[in-house]
């Protein structure tokens, strides 16, 4: 009777795909959409930003500007990089965007001199001492190190709680756990009692027992999604990334024109420390600043040209959207027997606990309800637990989350953050590989659940486990199917 057959489901689910794969991964469907909004957000935001530099750069300095558009192409390659990649020391490369910058600047405003590069060395050199370009380096770091922290930890954090949920979605059901469901849902038809629902404390036993090592999940689940929640209020606040990129385009040309009206004291400090520079031929010099005059002014965009992207919200909309997702996450996996149980097609109400099956027959369940998690499951009536033997799987995921919980409290202090690089897994490409932000993953691949790694015997068993426990996955995948679907509807 217990045995169970090779292909089964609850008559009041809707589960009847033979593959559990296929029908039960739906509860992935909100973390998922969610990760890709926000991942897309974030994008088009930089791509927006870029396009709004280049337009008004081509418009008010001209050929100056395409003459040194790669300069500003790189400073976006480099956040891009940051955002899908992570592998990009964001102070780094802000100063020496500036570095190069100033270079550029200078062989503009003295175009009658003639500067070997390692010339223009000595000058980059005084970026920090001179600050040609005002205090706006010092506060665009600031602000693109803390913005950019904050978005990526968050967009990781989404991937990190996707691939939790997914991992542990297919933790495979123990023997023990599925003839005890077996037994609640279908022995009550072998004795007759067809209309007779499992007592609402049968069923949380139960449910109990079956997901025990699920319940353990839920202390470092809540510490992380208060985490998340906090990183969030960043993203509204004061790291509020679309409030940084926005007007980038016009922070940079205020830099330029600081620098372009500073020029001469510039100048004569960098003659001083670096010596006096050679000027050019008579008739290279007309000609040099005929070709370098840099007297544009700026005219920035009105808001209403400015563009929006293509997912059509703001990112205060985006972070208000997902902030309500994460409060009803909290203490989801304590509550989720509870949740199965309380539909009324999984168990009778509290009602009617004298009308109910209770394992044997039809009358009150008179055993008291087990406690959540694995260490309460010794005196479980219902299903035989091995309090010694938490699944391998699931304390993976407590790691994850216990490290991701960490980094996203420094993301909120404004510090960077160090990710697994997802390329070592994804691509073969380590960490410093060069490879165009447009080569590397498109979406985060945040693997932190399995970069401990298994040995080639280990996933093979894991491989050869896997299909022999599909039957039983069936069961369990569809309570989850059912109650996350129900949970974050």
């Amino acid at each position: 009777m217990f045995g169970g057959p090779k292909h089964f489901h609850f008559p009041s689910m809707s589960c009847r795909e033979p593959q559990p794969y296929t029908v039960c991964t739906n509860i992935l469907s909100s973390w998922m959409s969610q990760l890709f909004f926000s991942s897309k957000f974030f994008k088009e935001l930089l791509e927006n930003a870029e396009k709004s530099l280049n337009d008004m750069f081509v418009k008010t300095y001209g050929h100056l500007y395409m003459q040194n558009s790669e300069l500003f192409k790189d400073l976006f390659v480099e956040l891009k990089r940051y955002y899908v990649v992570g592998n990009v020391n964001l102070e780094e490369m802000l100063n020496d965007f500036w570095a190069r910058l100033l270079e550029r600047m200078f062989r503009l405003v003295n175009s009658q001199y003639h500067f070997t590069d390692e010339y223009l060395e000595c000058v980059s050199k005084y970026t920090e001492q001179l600050k040609p370009f005002g205090d706006v380096p010092r506060k665009l770091k600031l602000q693109v190190t803390r913005a950019f922290v904050a978005a990526r930890t968050f967009a990781q954090g989404l991937a990190v709680a996707r691939d939790v949920v997914s991992k542990v979605s297919v933790v495979n059901p123990t023997a023990q756990c599925t003839q005890a469901l077996l037994k609640m849902t279908y022995c009550s038809h072998c004795r007759g009692l067809v209309t007779a629902k499992p007592c609402y404390n049968y069923c949380s036993n139960i449910m109990r027992g079956c997901l025990a090592n699920q319940g353990d999940l839920d202390f470092e689940w809540n510490n992380f999604i208060d985490a998340m929640l906090m990183v969030a209020e960043r993203l509204e606040g004061p790291f509020n990334i679309e409030s940084v990129m926005d007007p980038i385009d016009v922070k940079i040309s205020d830099a330029i024109m600081n620098m372009q009206d500073n020029s001469v004291q510039v100048s004569q400090k960098v003659f001083q420390g670096c010596g006096p520079p050679k000027p050019l031929p008579a008739g290279r010099i007309s000609r040099s600043i005929s070709e370098s005059a840099f007297s544009a002014r700026f005219r920035p965009y009105h808001p209403e040209q400015r563009p929006t992207t293509a997912a059509g919200t703001s990112l205060d909309r985006l972070v208000t959207d997902v902030k309500e997702k994460l409060k009803q996450a909290k203490k989801f996996w304590s509550s989720l027997p509870s949740t199965v149980c309380n539909d009324e097609r999984m168990a009778a109400g509290n009602g009617n606990e004298d009308d109910c099956w209770n394992g044997k027959g039809k009358s009150r369940y008179l055993f008291a309800v087990t406690g959540n998690g694995l260490a309460n499951q010794g005196n479980n009536p219902e299903v035989q637990v091995d309090t010694s033997k938490p699944d391998i799987l699931i304390l993976r995921q407590i790691m994850a989350l216990r490290v991701m919980t960490s980094k996203m409290k420094n993301a909120y202090n404004g510090n960077d953050v160090d990710f697994f690089d997802i390329s070592d897994e994804s691509s073969g490409e380590g960490s410093g590989s060069g490879c165009e932000y447009q080569q590397c993953p498109s979406e985060f691949e945040y693997n932190a659940t399995e970069h401990s790694g298994k040995s080639a015997n280990d996933k093979a068993d894991s491989a050869g486990t896997h299909a022999e426990a599909e039957p039983y996955l069936l069961t369990v995948l569809c309570l989850l199917f059912f109650v996350v679907q129900r949970e974050w509807r």
